[in-house]
């Protein structure tokens, strides 16, 4: 299926252009959730879910207008809510690969000699969000491409 879909130009354009949408998303994620932690004590699990909205909110938008604008045979609303369906399985995914990051990489963190700006909550948090959204990416791209976005050639 990887193979199939990056052959065509076109297509590596595409996850190109999903993957900069990914950044985006990722630091709205990243920065929600480190907001969330730091300046309002939010804790960690619920903040991630928090960013994690606010960056399909964004990913949504750009994909609907920029990654995939050839994709009007389906209405917005029914784009939004597969969207919407695939992230909230992502966001299944995603919850439990960053507890469990985070729950074994914070002790090991606590060990090593950080720099003093950096505390072994603040990295591990950040390392357990970036595996997360690494997984939980390549699962958005390929369900939302092959059903959300099938109507794209």
């Amino acid at each position: 299926m990887a193979a199939t879909i990056f052959s065509s130009k076109e297509e590596r354009a595409r996850f190109l252009r999903f993957a900069l949408v990914g950044i985006i998303g990722a630091i709205v994620d990243f920065g929600i959730f480190n907001l969330l932690t730091s300046l309002f004590d939010v804790e960690a699990v619920t903040a991630s879910v928090i960013s994690f909205i606010a960056a399909v909110s964004s990913n949504f938008t750009w994909n609907h207008f920029w990654t995939y604008p050839d994709s009007r045979s389906k209405t917005i609303s029914q784009k939004l809510v597969q969207f919407a369906l695939v992230s909230a399985i992502g966001l299944a995914i995603r919850t439990p690969i960053f507890a469990g990051v985070e729950k074994n990489l914070i002790p090991i963190l606590e060990k090593i000699s950080l720099p003093s700006s950096l505390t072994p909550i603040f990295v591990g948090h950040n390392l357990a969000l970036a595996t997360a959204v690494g997984v939980v990416m390549l699962w958005n791209f390929f369900v939302n491409r092959y059903w959300t976005y099938n109507d794209v050639d």
